[in-house]
């Protein structure tokens, strides 16, 4: 098994098992998971797998896992090892849209805004699988731009401009994505409803048939209108419209699924294909896809308007604004306005303020590498310095957002939004910056925008102010910069840390009871990669005895998982304690575990925490051995565990506390 394939593994045991995954997708840089009960996820132990950056519970039932430009590669390994991974799980299931319709109407984990979350996550996921197609023709285009800008070729988007054969086929390699990006939107949209994909594709493409544009007449202006069996058609050029295959999709969804459900299934391969483009063809064609042309216009002219009236108004609202729609993962939303734009006007004006914020994302983040660098932070300098490469030269923030920014969401976003502000002020100021086609706001587009400049500086200082903001405040509290106090690895401040640490190791000794009666094991021994690795922390394990579980530490109960089969204590200096019970055992669902204890109690050392049916765990063929981990790697140094048989409330290891942890 490689490496990856490992990671897989672990990730999906501790997202709750195979079975508790509906569907899994990935972006550039997230697996994302739709889950059945994301109460079976344990979020400290995905987290604290070293290729992971992070965790995002979306909602209720959508989770995601950022692991960076891996990404792609893990998904492959994980849907190798895990076949039906890769048969689209709830996006290809018979019964998804019976899920999907209770969700509309309020039931369910997501409350009364369940369609509003639905229908941004529709809107991403039929995006998100051609992002890099995208992120590939966008280099072209800049490739493009940038050469002529130096004069080496002639304008290629200049109105009139002739190009070769040669420079023309170079066009050809981007304008392939953006004309046919119906197509490609139609199928991912399609997907996601839970209908065949290709039903979908081939619907779109009936509109994409130079045929299609040809009933209007040769030459004729479009868009036009025609009879066509006594009703009026209106014409259009389909290229690089959106919102009609998403219209398309949202109707094509319910009907894939009623004919399902009437149509028997010897006979649903062949007639639920037909009859869905019975149907669907002429309704796209007469009503949805125009539809979508005048609502995505009417949408288009309210920016359009804002634009006009205040390219600074309108540069500084994207600059303060889009860093939320990020965060909430509502920015797709943006994207088909985005081609609407260049669609119809022929350049888009949201991606340059917008690339303030990407530069300011990227600023704090160099800023956040700086004092990591500084204060030889090994680990944040690895994370830091990976998501900046990813910024600067790929343009995706998420490894920066994720990774860096929001687990110090305090003092990073100020910063974003410092930098973000700032730069798309300038931009608004200076007029605002435009471009003729979708890119990814990097270092390597900066060509592709048509004020130069203007772009340049904006993003320049974007990226300065947030960087400085950042690195001179500091990220983890109040005087952690780089101007801020000493670094903790000088000389002196190291000296100071020695004689702590062996105050601490003389009168600070702490004790970890044993939470059962049983053997004691070294954690290595846990038939678990996870504990046995110390992933999660050092500690030790036990073999029960009986099903009688107490606390090993006195202190609050913070985490309780809804089985029963874990549990988390906080002491009162800070070190985070878990407890969990048996291997896989969140797959029992609770039978077995009753527990004692609820969330915020306060429990002595040696309380008990959970009486547990030991022979349900064995009956399902899981192990019993329990481990007992220390969370908190940084708090707690020098553990020694007392092996052999022992008495539940009994010392089972002991532990030096380096320092109280700030909670």
């Amino acid at each position: 098994m490689s490496v990856k394939e490992s990671v897989g593994s672990r990730i999906i045991e501790q997202v709750g098992g195979i079975e508790n995954i509906s569907s899994l997708t990935h972006c550039a840089t997230r697996l994302r998971f739709e889950l059945r009960d994301s109460s079976l996820v344990n979020d400290a132990a995905v987290d604290a797998l070293p290729e992971v950056m992070g965790v995002v519970r979306q909602d209720a039932r959508r989770y995601q896992v950022i692991v960076g430009g891996a990404v792609n590669h893990l998904y492959v390994e994980m849907t190798r090892e895990f076949p039906q991974l890769g048969k689209g799980g709830a996006d290809t299931d018979p019964d998804a849209m019976r899920e999907l319709k209770a969700e509309l109407q309020g039931r369910g984990p997501r409350g009364k805004f369940a369609w509003l979350n639905w229908f941004f996550e529709f809107l991403a996921d039929s995006f998100r699988p051609v992002l890099g197609a995208m992120l590939g023709a966008s280099i072209f285009i800049t490739a493009m731009a940038l050469l002529a800008t130096i004069r080496v070729i002639p304008a290629w988007n200049a109105p009139g401009v002739t190009l070769d054969s040669s420079l023309s086929f170079v066009n050809l390699a981007w304008q392939a994505v953006f004309v046919f990006l119906p197509l490609m939107v139609a199928y991912n949209a399609t997907k996601k409803v839970g209908a065949d994909p290709w039903v979908g594709f081939s619907i779109m493409a009936v509109l994409m048939l130079p045929a299609f544009t040809q009933l209007a007449g040769a030459g004729a202006k479009l868009p036009a209108v025609v009879d066509v069996f006594g009703l009026p058609l209106t014409i259009f050029n389909y290229s690089s419209q959106v919102f009609p295959p998403l219209l398309m999709a949202l109707l094509l969804g319910p009907l894939y699924a009623f004919l399902r459900k009437v149509i028997p299934s010897n006979l649903q391969v062949i007639f639920v294909p037909f009859l869905s483009m019975l149907v669907m063809i002429p309704v796209t064609a007469f009503v949805l896809a125009p539809l979508g042309v005048y609502a995505g216009s009417g949408i288009g002219n309210l920016f359009v308007t804002v634009n006009h009236f205040s390219p600074l108004i309108f540069s500084v609202l994207v600059g303060a604004l889009y860093p939320f729609l990020v965060i909430t993962g509502t920015a797709w939303s943006v994207v088909p306005i985005m081609f609407l734009n260049i669609s119809t006007l022929g350049y888009d004006f949201i991606q340059g303020p917008m690339g303030a914020w990407n530069f300011g994302c990227f600023g704090v983040t160099a800023g956040v590498l700086l004092i990591s660098v500084r204060r030889k932070n090994g680990q944040m300098e690895q994370v830091a310095g990976g998501a900046l490469t990813a910024g600067l030269l790929g343009g995706i923030s998420e490894p920066s957002l994720y990774g860096v920014h929001l687990r110090f969401a305090k003092r990073t976003i100020p910063a974003i939004l410092a930098g973000s502000i700032t730069g798309a002020f300038i931009m608004g100021l200076g007029g605002g910056v435009t471009t003729n086609a979708f890119l990814f706001t990097s270092l390597l587009t900066i060509p592709a925008f048509n004020n130069i400049p203007l772009y340049a500086i904006g993003i320049t200082v974007a990226f300065l102010v947030s960087m400085l903001t950042i690195a001179t405040l500091g990220y983890e509290g109040p005087n952690t910069g780089i101007f801020g106090r000493k670094s903790k690895n000088n000389r002196d401040e190291a000296r100071e840390a020695t004689h702590t640490r062996a105050r601490h190791a003389a009168d600070a000794q702490q004790e970890l009871l044993a939470p059962a009666s049983g053997t004691v094991i070294p954690l290595s021994e846990v038939p678990d990669p996870v504990f046995a690795g110390g992933t999660l922390g050092n500690g030790f394990a036990i073999d029960p005895g009986d099903g009688r579980f107490v606390a090993p530490v006195s202190g609050t109960v913070v985490t309780v998982f809804p089985t029963g089969h874990a549990y988390g204590i906080r002491t009162d200096d800070g070190v985070d304690v878990l407890i969990h019970i048996g291997m896989d055992t969140v797959k029992l669902k609770g039978k077995g575990f009753t527990a004692h204890v609820s969330k915020g109690d306060h429990v002595s050392a040696g309380e008990l925490l959970c009486n547990v049916d030991l022979s349900v765990i064995k009956a399902a063929g899981y192990s019993t051995v329990t481990p007992v981990v220390i969370t908190t790697k940084q708090a707690v140094e020098g553990l020694s565990i007392i092996s052999g048989a022992t008495e539940a409330g009994t010392t089972a290891a002991r532990y030096n506390l380096t320092s109280p942890v700030t909670v």
